[in-house]
This record gives C-alpha cells, structure tokens and sequence, in this order.
C-alpha cells in the first residue's frame, strides 16, 4: 500500500481524519493532527539545517512527540537514531559520534549525560520535549511556531529511515541500517499470512506500544498500529501496573511484549485482578515460553491469540512466528520453538563451512528475508561477516524440525539476552579490563529464572580487588543492565592454544543438566 513510511499519515489524515493515531499522558492526536504536526516538524528540522541522509538523535523515555519526530524524519528523508535510554554518557557519546547527529530531542532527566557527551563529539543542537534549552523552548512549541512544510516527499523506498543501534562484538555498538523498503516488509508480515494464522487488524483496535522505542520491537509495533490506522497508546515504560491499567482504560486489543513481563502482569492480577479480556493479539518474543508462564498468561489475557516470534534488528525483527494453534498449555514439542518462517522468509541452517544441514543437526542459523538490513552504518567490514549473498548469519545456533519450526540451541557468538536486552561480553570485559586489580576477565551468561540470563564476570586479579567494587567500577562505563551481577575469581582463564579464552568451558558448570545453552 505504501511506497514508503513517509505515506503512512497522508494517507491515514486523508482517508481516516479524525480517527486517533497516537495517545499517551492523557495527550491523544488523530491522523490530520499527526500529519500537521509531521509537516511543521519537518520545517522546524530545516530551520536546524537538516538536510536528506542526515541522523536526527532521540534520547528520552517513550513519548507521543516520538511519533512526531519519526515522521517528520520519514518525510524528509532524515534518519531516525533512537539511542538506548540506559546507556551511560561514553556510550551515548559513541552513538552520537558514530551517527553523526547534530540535532537531539531529550528531556531533562537525560540533559546530565546528554551535556557529557555532547562535550566529546560534534552535537550542535538539544532540543528537550519537558523544559526550554539553550535558548529554544520546548519541543512541542519549537515545531509549532513552524508552518507546515508542504514541500513534497524526497524519501525512496531504499534510502535508509532509521538507524537502530545493537551492542557490539567487539565493545562498540554497531548501527543496523534499516530501510523504508525493508521496514515496510516487516510491518506486512502478518497481512502475507492465511487463514487462521493471520493476524487481522479491525476498525475498533487499540494498540498498545510499552516496549522502548529504541528497540525494533517497540519501534516497529508503533509503525505496524499507524500503518493499519490503529490508535497507538504510548507508555513511557514497561511498567507493569501502568500497562495493565492503559489495557483496562482504552481498550487495548493488540500487544507486544516479552515473556518476562507476561509473567509479571499474571502475578500482579493475582494482587489487583483486572480485566484484560479486550486483547485479541498478543504477539512475544526474545524468548521462548515456559509453560507455567504461557498457563498463567491465558488466565489473565484470556481472549487472546498468543504468537511468539524470533528475529534480530538486523532483519528488522521477525522471521519467524510460533502461531496461536501452537500454544498448548498442556505443552508440546513446536512449543519448544520459535516457529516457522513467514512467507517470502527463508532459514538455513549450516555448518562451520557454510554446508547446509540437515532436519534437527544444530548449526547456525542464516536468515534471508526482505526485511534483512542494508548493513551497519560506516562498518564495511563488520558488514561484510554479516551478510553473505543476501543471508544474514545471525550468530545463534539452532535447528530446523521435519515441518520446518526453528528450534534455539545455543550461541555461536558470546552474546547474553537478559530481560530482552542483547549485552555483548566484550563490552563489560573492556570496562572491567580498565581496573587497575584486573589481570584478565571473561564475561559470560547464565540461568535466570526471572531475566532469562544473568551477567557474570571471571576475573583474574593481579591486586586485592572485591566483587562489589568492580561492579561499582564498571557502573560509571556501561549501562545498567550490562552490569555483571555477580563476580567469580579464578587464578587462570582457560584458553585454547591460539590464546583464545574458552567460554564454553566457563559457561559449562553453569548450565549443566539444561538441555538448551539458553534460557
């Protein structure tokens, strides 16, 4: 339907005027006011001197002005850049420097970091969404005093719309180069699928965006609700308390979330009973659902269509779905799994030569599908490891069942998902390798019952050094959730001839008796 996200609001604001796009704090537009305010949006970003390709950086919680600036970005042909809200100011620095961006929207709880790193890179102007700054008011009245630009759309379907930024391999983020085009494919997904998989989108629906906008679950859900010309209600967290109450006061009949906040919404109901009956699609990922987890979840949301899905940003979220026939509570073998490609989404599964394997041989997964990025921003070679002839190598281990379901097995790189946030081990190995007590470190992942995996470090000391100190140290260089929450001491790591540190033997002991290397 659409050429390219920049459509979406014309579109609805001629079709659908007064019908709401986005609501959040009490504050809701419809269509005609989105698409107004995309326009006087778009004027006040070239009265900032932004021009086509350039990054416009968003550092705050969820906000219904997100939705503003995303749109505004679109129709000029700018590149959104949401930075990760719990970074530290070294590594909102980076972002900043990487991307390029001279113009960020913030608000002020952010302005002590935003001002620490605007000093070590070439930021020009900070727009707040809560306060006026550096002589500008606040970002609502700064677009308003703007009259809407009526100049047509530039944007192409394969210029880049935004650049989402994951953790790196090597200690530094990588930023994923998503599309119009390749988005655009992603938010189709669901409308490629038949019968009762599919996921059909009504004139009454309400959906909910609680995950962060600067990941691509939560930036794509906001897309997929305008782009099917559904109320989008804005959280600005995933509080538990606050979704439950937004699903009870609008009417909420479309979710994504994650199955660690699934099982909190269940204990939270057994305190403060709600009625959740309203939602018909509940769409999760990040990982698969334990049983306990799925039964208590049809109890507290139990008129919707559970469908898990597996991706990465760099496919522009997912490639596979789980669909709701597949959920039993009494359990089952495909429950285990992350499901089956969507159409025109391909898996294969290889071996160390890039051989394709056969049903239930682990190897890694390959994916290719219209939503795989463009590649990562200013990384030619990080690009190059990570598409090959169109294939995607996603760097987790798994297999593919006679029926063609995905099945995770483990890891073929280091990274930890903890609470759905991708944490690389050479991040907080690089902070802790800083301390002066710290001869040599590994990072590894390990079972969470609440978080899925906990951060652990492994450390070699030269100097008498405790665990909470270097966890204290580290909390200053890297963000919150990429802290080790725990600290073991060894007097030596264990590597292989090459010098490289044997993780697996670390993780080992860790997850011995599990079946799956993840949780």
């Amino acid at each position: 339907m659409f050429a390219t996200l920049a459509d979406i609001t014309a579109h609805h604001a001629a079709a659908t005027p007064g019908r709401t796009a986005v609501r959040a704090g009490g504050v809701g537009w419809s269509f005609a006011d989105l698409h107004d305010r995309e326009g006087r949006a778009v004027a006040a970003l070239k009265a900032l001197g932004v021009q086509k390709g350039d990054r416009v950086g968003w550092l705050a919680l969820n906000h219904i002005e997100y939705a503003t600036l995303m749109c505004a970005c679109f129709r000029l042909g700018a590149v959104m850049v949401a930075i990760n809200a719990r970074l530290v100011a070294r590594e909102i620095a980076y972002v900043l420097g990487d991307a390029g961006i001279n113009v960020l929207v913030s608000e002020t709880a952010f302005l002590p970091l935003v001002a620490e790193a605007q000093a070590a890179t070439g930021l020009a102007t900070v727009l707040l969404l809560d306060a006026p700054h550096d002589g500008r008011p606040i970002f609502a009245d700064f677009v308003i005093a703007h009259a809407p630009d009526k100049a047509p759309i530039v944007a192409a379907p394969d210029d880049i719309a935004i650049q989402m930024y994951t953790s790196g391999t090597t200690g530094f983020p990588k930023g994923a180069l998503l599309s119009h085009r390749q988005l655009l494919s992603a938010i189709a997904k669901p409308d490629r699928l038949e019968g009762v998989e599919r996921s059909q989108w009504r004139d009454d629906d309400v959906s909910l965006v609680a995950m962060p906008v600067f990941h691509v679950s939560g930036a794509l859900w906001l897309l997929m609700g305008l782009a099917n010309g559904a109320p989008s209600v804005i959280l600005p967290r995933p509080d538990i308390a606050g979704i439950v109450a937004a699903i009870v006061e609008h009417r909420v009949t479309h979710v994504v979330l994650v199955p660690a906040v699934m099982l909190a919404i269940s204990l939270h109901l057994e305190q403060a009973p709600a009625d959740l009956s309203c939602v018909r699609e509940l769409m999760y990922g990040a990982s698969p659902i334990p049983l306990d987890v799925l039964r208590r979840s049809i109890l507290a949301f139990p008129c919707a269509r559970f469908t898990q899905v597996y991706g990465a940003t760099e496919t522009s979220a997912s490639v596979t779905y789980l669909p709701p026939q597949d959920h039993d509570p009494a359990g089952n073998e495909r429950m285990r799994s992350c499901g089956k490609p969507y159409p025109g989404d391909f898996i294969r599964i290889v071996d160390d030569h890039g051989h394709d394997l056969p049903a239930r041989a682990v190897g890694e997964i390959l994916i290719s599908s219209p939503g795989n990025m463009t590649g990562y921003h200013n990384k030619p070679d990080a690009t190059a490891k990570a598409l090959i002839d169109g294939w995607y190598h996603s760097g987790d281990a798994g297999y593919l069942d006679e029926d063609g379901y995905l099945y995770i097995h483990d890891r073929v790189k280091d990274m930890i998902v903890s609470g759905a946030e991708n944490i690389y081990p050479a991040e907080v190995e690089n902070a802790l390798h800083e301390h002066p007590a710290v001869a040599d470190c590994a990072v590894i992942g390990v079972p969470d019952d609440k978080w899925g995996e906990a951060v652990k470090a492994i450390v070699v000391a030269r100097a008498p050094v405790t665990a909470d100190e270097l966890i204290a140290f580290a909390r200053n260089r890297i963000a919150g959730y990429k802290l080790p929450k725990s600290v073991d001491f060894i007097d030596v790591l264990p590597r292989n001839p090459s010098g490289k540190i044997l993780k697996k033997d670390l993780r080992e002991p860790y997850w011995a008796g599990r079946e799956r290397k993840v949780n």
